[in-house]
C-alpha cells in the first residue's frame, strides 16, 4: 500500500482522557486497573473503567444519540486537539471527502440494560428508549459524524477485539479507490452488564488483575475506550507533519471457533504475513511487537506460536514484543485503536512498553516479552488484534522522520 500519514491522534481509556495520561502510565509501568465498581457489580473480577463518563455532555444537536458509549466517545473527541486537527482535514479536503470509519463491540448496550429495567406491562420498553440512536452499532458512526460534521462515508465495523484496527484497512482502500481523502477512524467500547456477565459465563474473566504471558495466567480483565486517528491522502501539507505512518495493513478470517483461537495461530500468521507485505517489509524490520495478548491460556499460547511463526527464523524469537492489557484492560471493540495509538507513541518516543502484573512467565512461551520498559530508536512496529470467530487484523506503523 502507499504509506498514508496520521495527522492526528488520541486515546482515552482507564488511564485517563488523552494521550499525556497513556504515556505517563506506560513510562512509570503503572496500571488504571481496579476491582470491579461498574453498576454494583459483585463479580469478582478487575475493569479498566474511565472515569467521569457519566457527566460528560452531548452537543446540543446530538442529544437524540445520548448514551454511555457516545459520551465516551465525545469526552475522546475532545483530548488532544484532535477535533481541531479534522477541521484542518475539513478545510483541505471537504467534509464530504473525510470519512468517519470506527469499530465497537457492544455500542450503547447500557442503554437496552437501562431500558429493560423500566419496562411496562406486558414488557413493553419505555416509549422514550431509542435502539437507532443509542443501541444500534452505527450509532457510534452516526453519532460522531453528525458531531464532527463530516458528509463522508461512515461506517461501523463490529468484528469483536479486531473491530477498530480493522477500520484503517477500510480507510487505506477508500483512500486508494479515489473516494475519499482522509478518515476518522477509531473504536469506542463503553462497559456494560452484558459484557462482564457474558466473558464470566464464557469463563474468561479473572478474579485477579489479568496477566499476559504469565504461566498462571487465568483470564481477561474488562477495559472501556475511546480512541481515534486522522488519516489522510499524502500531499505536501499532511507530509509536513505526520504524528506517524499506516504502512501496512494485513487481515484474515480462520473461522476456526466462535470464542477460541486457532490453536497454532494459522489465522494470525495469516494477517502478520499480509501485514508485512503490504507494507514492504521483513520481519527483521519490526522493532516491536504490540501483542493481542489477552491473558487467557489459550490466547496467549497460539499468539506465541504465531508470532514464533512468522518472527523466530534461525535467530530465534527476538523481537521485543508485550500485551499493554495489563494496563489498560482489554477495551474489547476499542481495542484495535487503543493499540494502535500506544505503537504511536512508542514509536514518538522510543518506548517499548512493558507487559504488566506478570510475575513468573510461562516457560512454554518463547517470545522476547518485555516485563520492564526498554527505550531505543524505532522505526516500524507491528500491533496485533485478534476477535472472536478467528477474525484477525495486523497493523505496522512507521515513525514520522
Amino acid at each position: 500500500m502507499t504509506p498514508l500519514p496520521i495527522s492526528a491522534h488520541t486515546a482515552t481509556t482507564a488511564l485517563g482522557a488523552g494521550v499525556a495520561p497513556l504515556l505517563a502510565a506506560l513510562r512509570d509501568e503503572r496500571s488504571g486497573l481496579a476491582p470491579v465498581r461498574f453498576m454494583a457489580s459483585t463479580l469478582p473480577t478487575w475493569t479498566g473503567e474511565v472515569a467521569g463518563v457519566d457527566d460528560i455532555a452531548l452537543p446540543d444537536a446530538t442529544l437524540g444519540f445520548d448514551c454511555r458509549n457516545n459520551r465516551l466517545a465525545w469526552l475522546g473527541l475532545r483530548q488532544d486537539n484532535f477535533i481541531g486537527a479534522v477541521e484542518l482535514a475539513k478545510a483541505r479536503w471537504g467534509a464530504h471527502r473525510v470519512a468517519v470509519l470506527l469499530g465497537t463491540s457492544t455500542s450503547g448496550l447500557l442503554q437496552t440494560e437501562l431500558a429493560y429495567r423500566q419496562r411496562g406491562e406486558g414488557g413493553a420498553l419505555p416509549a422514550s428508549f431509542d435502539y437507532e440512536r443509542t443501541q444500534n452499532t452505527q450509532s457510534l458512526g452516526a453519532f460522531v459524524a453528525q458531531a464532527l460534521g463530516l458528509r463522508g462515508p461512515a461506517w461501523v465495523v463490529s468484528t469483536a477485539c479486531s473491530s477498530s484496527a480493522k477500520v484503517f484497512g477500510s480507510a487505506a482502500r477508500l483512500i486508494e479507490a479515489g473516494l475519499i481523502d482522509a478518515a476518522v477512524v477509531g473504536g469506542v467500547d463503553s462497559l456494560c452488564l452484558t459484557t462482564l456477565y457474558g466473558f464470566n459465563s464464557l469463563e474468561l474473566l479473572s478474579a485477579q488483575i489479568c496477566r499476559p504471558w504469565d504461566a498462571a495466567r487465568d483470564g481477561l480483565s474488562i477495559g472501556e475506550a475511546a480512541a481515534f486517528a486522522l488519516v489522510e491522502r499524502a500531499s505536501q501539507v499532511t507530509n509536513a507533519a505526520p504524528q506517524g505512518w499506516l504502512l501496512g495493513v494485513g487481515e484474515s478470517n480462520d473461522g476456526y471457533h466462535m470464542s477460541t483461537p486457532h490453536p497454532e495461530g494459522a489465522g494470525a500468521i495469516a494477517a502478520m504475513r499480509a501485514a508485512l507485505t503490504d507494507a514492504a517489509l521483513q520481519p527483521a524490520d519490526i522493532g516491536y511487537i504490540n501483542l493481542h495478548g489477552t491473558a487467557t491460556p489459550s490466547n496467549d499460547a497460539a499468539e506465541d506460536r504465531a508470532v514464533s511463526s512468522v518472527f523466530g527464523g534461525v535467530f530465534g524469537n527476538s523481537t521485543p514484543c508485550s500485551s499493554t492489557k495489563g494496563a489498560t484492560g482489554h477495551t474489547l471493540g476499542a481495542a484495535g485503536a487503543v493499540e494502535a495509538v500506544i505503537s504511536l507513541l512508542a514509536l514518538q518516543h522510543g518506548l517499548l512498553p512493558a507487559g504488566l502484573n506478570t510475575t513468573r512467565p510461562d516457560p512454554a512461551l518463547t517470545l522476547d516479552y518485555l516485563r520492564a520498559n526498554r527505550y531505543g530508536p524505532l522505526r516500524a512496529v507491528l500491533s496485533n488484534s485478534f476477535g472472536f470467530g478467528g477474525s484477525n487484523a495486523s497493523l505496522v506503523f512507521g515513525a514520522a522522520a
